[in-house]
């Protein structure tokens, strides 16, 4: 079992998730994370996807996480990014933050 994973990531907050200063009702970043996701799916690029959309400040950096262990991550995120392969992204997976799209980089 790895221990540590790498990845990026793609987040929208809403209105009333944790440290959120975002004003989209959670049905709007819902669908929003869906369009997106589909981009993706059609060959979107990951890194600008994340420039462009992400209200993680690690969208910055094409929502660059780097390498992070079990327990330091939300659950559910932490779930997904460590059943990724390498390369993968994963579908729209909820936490208390907001929608993430999750691709493991290492």
């Amino acid at each position: 079992m790895t221990d540590q994973v790498q990845a990026s990531h793609i987040l929208l907050m809403y209105q009333g998730s944790d440290r959120s200063t975002a004003s989209r009702s959670k049905q709007e970043a819902q669908s929003e994370i869906q369009d997106l996701a589909e981009e993706l799916a059609d060959g979107g690029d990951f890194g600008q996807l994340a420039v462009e959309n992400s209200d993680c400040p690690s969208g910055k950096n094409g929502g660059d996480l780097g390498a992070f262990g079990r327990g330091q991550m939300a659950g559910p995120f932490e779930d997904a990014a460590f059943a990724l392969e390498v390369g993968e992204t994963s579908g729209v997976v909820e936490t208390d933050f907001g929608f993430h799209l999750i691709q493991r980089t290492g």
